[in-house]
Order: C-alpha cells, then sequence, then structure tokens
C-alpha cells in the first residue's frame, strides 16, 4: 500500500461535520460514522482502520441495518453509484440465467434476514457470490449479524484505503 500521509493528516484535520459526511460515503451508518469521527486523531493508516473495526464491532443491530441499506443488492450495481459499480465488477458479463439465479437468491435471504446479502464482493465473480449466498442462507440470525459484520469491516477498509489512496 502505498503511504499517502497528506490524505491521512487532511481527514485528522477536517471538521467534524465535514469529516462526517466523507465517512457517511464509506458508510451510510451515521453511528458508525460518528464512532470513527471520535476515534480521531489517526497517527497512521492503520490506527484509521481499527478505528473502523472497533466502530463496526460497536454498531447495534439499528446502525447495522443503516449500514446495509447503503449497499447495492449483490448482481445489480446501483447505476452512477461507482462504489457499488466497481466492487461488483464481477458480475459484469455473467450469463443471464446466473444472474437470474442470483436475484432469486438474493430475494430468499432477504425474505429470511429482512436485509441485503452483504459481501466483500470486490474481486469476487458472480458464481462466487452466488455460492456465498448459498453457503450462508442457513444461517441463524445471529450468526449471519456476525458474518455481515465482517464482511461490512472488509468493505469499509477497501474504501478507506480508496480514500486515503486516491487524494
Amino acid at each position: 500500500m502505498t503511504n499517502h500521509p497528506h490524505a491521512l493528516e487532511a481527514l485528522t484535520a477536517a471538521d467534524a461535520a465535514e469529516l462526517r459526511e466523507i465517512l457517511l460515503d464509506v458508510c451510510s451508518s451515521p453511528g458508525w460514522a460518528d464512532a470513527v469521527v471520535a476515534a480521531r486523531p489517526w497517527t497512521d493508516r492503520r490506527a484509521l482502520l481499527d478505528a473502523n473495526a472497533e466502530a463496526v464491532a460497536g454498531l447495534s443491530a439499528a446502525d447495522l441495518h443503516d449500514a446495509m441499506a447503503g449497499h447495492a443488492r449483490i448482481g445489480t450495481p446501483r447505476p452512477g453509484d461507482a462504489a457499488s459499480e466497481r466492487e461488483q465488477a464481477g458480475v459484469l458479463g455473467a450469463e443471464d440465467a446466473l444472474l437470474d439465479e442470483l436475484r432469486r437468491a438474493n430475494a430468499a435471504y432477504e425474505a429470511k434476514f429482512g436485509h441485503v446479502f452483504l459481501i466483500c464482493a470486490t474481486g469476487r465473480t458472480a458464481a462466487t457470490m452466488l455460492a456465498a449466498l448459498r453457503e450462508r442462507h442457513p444461517n441463524d440470525p445471529a450468526t449471519e449479524a456476525e458474518i455481515v459484520r465482517e464482511e461490512l469491516r472488509k468493505i469499509n477498509d477497501i474504501r478507506i484505503n480508496r480514500l486515503l489512496d486516491d487524494n
């Protein structure tokens, strides 16, 4: 990873309200954003990623729901949402039958758990995401919530690293 100390310094020095808005682009949970803002100052990239991990671990069920609401359904990146399009690039070019199966599996998952199937899609194909969805569908809600929490942490890490590397 390239170290961009100026990006980290700029984030650390940003006004709390401005930083909160930037962080809400990383994760749509206001509780998460507030916890990461409160963890300042971050001495380095690792400290910011650790703040993400701690904030995700501390999310209430409602906060976790807020975070998931900001994510596109797997297999259908939101048009114009660069993050979802980039993260779900693995569905591009997938056969229609596979995408139809992914839609059906998503609907069954959402009916059971009440939220989108959340997975760190970066680098995954549509087939591997479908396999993971099928593997996780039998989970009980508590087990699935912990898996979702870990997937959210991974997604946030990728987005934070991109934020630091793009500035």
